[in-house]
């Protein structure tokens, strides 16, 4: 199968560094909320491919509502997660731009928090292929809500502490180049004008919780080893001393999912 890279080489290493801790990014990642889902596919359908696929989490929701899921994932660590995660799916290789499934074949294409690692003009184009007419495309992208109570809280916090580990953390985790969350249709692709929801929603963390989401990030993954172990101390020791956030103790952390979905009109 032909490898179509990303636009810049950056972008190129980021999406590729979430495999090399597959596991950590099982288990701490949040899924999309359930709303969010029923919101991209309201009703039970008979095949959907959830591209990017990662380690499942939007998966394992996928396979109640509907007959066959494939899961298409370009990293094979990942795809190793998912496949021991997740059964009674088909997992295989690939990515937005290149579906290895047949044209007009595919009732539903859903993408969480990896559609903006895919070329837009040639994965519309490649979304178009695989649907059947009147087929739903659906993208979403979950986060930590960064105007949420604990983590202004926390920003605060960092504001008004000095050191490098500090401004790293600060830098990783507010400051730096997030995706926009935005279905964007190329001019001329034959999709419908896409519908909208977002959905919030606190989960309890813990530290280590805290600290496990934190490494899931990819500047934090791309880090020089002594840099990430300086800027992980940093971050449980402000937790522990500035948030009283440690050992068993969790506090509330708003996630926001933003969710999309649009109709092929082809």
């Amino acid at each position: 199968m032909e490898r179509v890279p990303p636009v810049n080489g950056d972008d190129e290493r980021r999406s590729s560094s979430f495999g090399a801790e597959a596991g950590l990014y099982d288990r701490f990642r949040p899924a999309p909320p359930r709303d969010a889902v029923e919101f991209m596919l309201p009703a039970h359908v008979s095949v959907v491919v959830d591209v990017g696929a990662g380690t499942g989490a939007l998966t394992r929701m996928l396979v109640e509502r509907a007959d066959r899921v494939i899961a298409v994932e370009p990293d094979p660590r990942m795809r190793e997660v998912l496949e021991n995660q997740v059964l009674g799916i088909q997992v295989v290789a690939g990515r937005g731009e290149r579906m290895p499934v047949p044209d007009a074949s595919i009732d539903a294409v859903l993408a969480s928090s990896s559609w903006h690692w895919v070329d837009r003009d040639q994965g519309f184009a490649e979304v178009a292929r695989v649907l059947a007419p009147g087929g739903t495309f659906g993208a979403v992208w979950t986060g930590p809500d960064l105007d949420s109570p604990f983590i202004s809280q926390a920003r605060l916090l960092l504001t008004a502490t000095e050191s490098d580990a500090v401004a790293d953390l600060e830098s990783t985790v507010f400051d730096r180049d997030t995706p926009d969350p935005v279905l964007a249709v190329p001019d001329g692709a034959p999709f419908s004008l896409p519908e909208h929801r977002t959905v919030a929603w606190d989960i309890a963390l813990n530290a280590d919780e805290l600290i496990g989401l934190l490494g899931t990030f990819s500047w934090v993954l791309l880090m020089e080893d002594q840099r990430r172990k300086a800027l992980v101390t940093e971050a449980r020791r402000l937790l522990a001393d500035g948030l009283g956030v440690a050992g068993d103790v969790t506090v509330d952390v708003g996630f926001k999912a933003e969710a999309w979905r649009s109709r092929f009109i082809g």
